[in-house]
């Protein structure tokens, strides 16, 4: 197993879950908010902060500049005149590479197709899910989203901050099929059906890979 896998996700869909079901079966990490973690780690920030800006789009100019007052790490010129939102970024840009150094993974999110856009043992996969399938994910999922409009109102902010994150900070488009790999629609398959489906293309494309060596 020398492949490292990421997960693009509507809010909902079950892509975390599905990640790790995926990184167990193979026995390889899965980072998702363990990302934010080591992006703090690494780069000096406190893990709230990077809490704070993890895949949201980026904030008011004011914002960022009372934020700078507060952030350290990097030294160079034009990393200090940078947003803190865009700092938050890189650190966690930085830290997917590292991670992806180390071995094969499965990462959720964070624009991590982007971070390892130029390996060629990388598999980029989108879940995506019908509304029905999301809402009842998300009502099951959060205590205090109660009614479904709450789960509803809650799904398309989550997408909103995920879709305005992605194509901020990559050239491609968010949950467009041309953008990935593989587009899977979990409410078709369910969450073990699709980890199957996605361990299979796995075990496809890494036979495939050592044919081509």
């Amino acid at each position: 197993m020398n492949t490292l896998i990421t997960i693009g996700r509507q809010f909902g869909s079950g892509g975390r879950e599905i990640g790790e079901r995926v990184a167990k079966h193979f026995g390889i990490p899965c980072y998702d908010k363990e990302l934010l973690s080591k992006a703090a780690q690494n780069s000096g920030f406190c893990e709230e902060m990077i809490h704070q800006h993890d895949e949201r789009p980026t904030n008011s100019f004011l914002y960022n500049l009372v934020m700078d007052t507060y952030s350290f790490g990097y030294n160079a010129s034009s990393f200090v005149d940078m947003p803190i939102s865009q700092k938050v970024f890189l650190a966690q840009f930085d830290t997917i590479k590292k991670l992806a150094d180390e071995g094969p993974a499965v990462f959720i999110g964070r624009c991590a197709d982007s971070a390892l856009s130029d390996r060629k043992n990388v598999i980029n996969i989108f879940i995506q899910a019908n509304e029905e399938f999301r809402v009842r994910e998300i009502m099951h999922r959060y205590s205090d989203i109660d009614t479904q409009q709450k789960a509803i109102d809650m799904m398309n902010k989550k997408d909103k901050q995920r879709q305005s994150y992605y194509n901020y900070y990559t050239s491609k488009k968010w949950g467009r099929s041309d953008t990935y790999d593989l587009c899977i629609n979990t409410a078709m398959l369910g969450l073990e059906g699709t980890a199957q489906l996605i361990i299979q293309c796995v075990e496809d494309f890494e036979g495939s890979m050592a044919d081509t060596n």
